[in-house]
């Protein structure tokens, strides 16, 4: 799994790309707590264009960056997520909690 993390405005963007499962998500979590606690950021953005393939996995990616979010009183979005991750999104009612756009 590639991330590209960027900051602008305490806006924190990571552009995913490849097959956020298991084996991805455990590297990403790993990024995702290290990213928020250096930006502190108002928004977290997670871009999901260069994703392949998604399992349960990134369920609980999302959902740590909606729990740290809520911690710092921010927000989270998912941008650019295709048919099959926001299945598996909306599956697991993570629509109710953020933004999948």
């Amino acid at each position: 799994m590639e991330v590209i993390a960027t900051c602008r405005d305490r806006v924190l963007e990571l552009k995913l790309k490849g097959e956020l499962d298991h084996h991805g998500a455990r590297g990403l979590l790993v990024r995702l707590e290290r990213e928020i606690e250096a930006a502190l950021p108002v928004e977290l953005v997670l871009d999901f264009s260069g994703i392949t393939f998604m399992d349960s996995a990134g369920i609980a990616v999302t959902l740590r960056g909606w729990q740290r979010m809520r911690e710092l009183g921010g927000r989270i979005e998912l941008h650019h997520v295709a048919a099959q991750p926001r299945k598996v999104l909306e599956t697991a009612g993570v629509g109710r909690m953020m933004s999948i756009l």
